[in-house]
């Protein structure tokens, strides 16, 4: 008898672009947030977290905060010029990416953690995700244009920087968002904890930041679920395997306008 195939898990990871700063994570399968955590440390303890999630006979999505292929020394990726080009009037536009600012001895740790899930976890990176693939995909995502499209939003939520009141209005903000999602389709439920029970206005310092990566790491799991629920024909692949690749999700009012 064959044995039955799995439910796909999708993964979200915030990932510093230091290894010595904290990084979030998120796993979400069948529609509802499994675990999360801002507090993941090296790429060791990520592929980890990872490994600990997948299922044994299903697809799994990896999607990551994080540039996963800086071939460039200097300037910035042709992904980042072209995503920054639709996204810079909302304020959505991507900061340079090139060696020059990410290596460390040589390392950039994106491409570190990618290859990493590829030799070790049998994952492949993508530039698209498949509809409802069965594969392990690793690909990149950038919170910022995903919640200007699954949102409809006019500005991004502006909860990393400026004053820490002002933070805090964005950061309750994105709780109310990420916590509409619970009647999307696909849904995000298991979340009413973290999301409504949690006072922002009570975070400070490390505890904020650590909260701030969490909910990035749900929306990039959450976008790595939308991606592979609808396909390549709702999302938007900017650059190249070759060159580094973004990927963000879009919405069917964005579809039709």
């Amino acid at each position: 008898m064959a044995k039955k195939t799995e439910s796909p898990v999708f993964i979200g990871i915030d990932l510093a672009w230091k290894a010595s700063n904290p990084s979030g994570g998120a796993v979400l399968r069948e529609g509802r947030l499994q675990v999360h955590t801002g507090r993941l440390g090296s790429n060791s303890e990520i592929v980890a977290f990872v490994a600990e999630h997948l299922p044994q006979r299903g697809g799994a999505v990896v999607a990551i905060d994080a540039p996963l292929c800086v071939p460039n020394q200097t300037g910035t990726r042709p992904c980042d010029a072209a995503l920054s080009a639709d996204w810079r009037r909302f304020h959505a536009g991507a900061l340079p990416a090139n060696r020059a600012r990410l290596a460390e001895e040589g390392i950039v740790r994106g491409e570190a953690l990618v290859n990493a899930l590829v030799q070790g976890l049998r994952f492949a990176e993508a530039a698209t995700i498949p509809r409802r693939s069965q594969a392990r995909l690793v690909c990149e995502v950038f919170p910022h244009p995903a919640h200007i499209s699954l949102f409809g939003l006019e500005r991004i939520l502006k909860y990393k920087r400026g004053a820490v009141a002002d933070r805090r209005v964005e950061m309750a903000r994105y709780q109310q968002l990420l916590r509409g999602l619970r009647k999307a389709a696909p849904p995000l439920k298991g979340t009413k904890k973290l999301l409504t029970e949690v006072n922002v206005g009570e975070l400070r310092g490390r505890k904020l930041k650590e909260y701030e990566d969490t909910l990035d790491a749900i929306t990039c799991a959450y976008v790595a679920s939308y991606l592979w629920e609808y396909g390549p024909k709702m999302a938007v692949s900017y650059g190249s395997l070759a060159e580094g690749s973004i990927l963000v999700p879009v919405v069917p009012w964005q579809h039709k306008a």
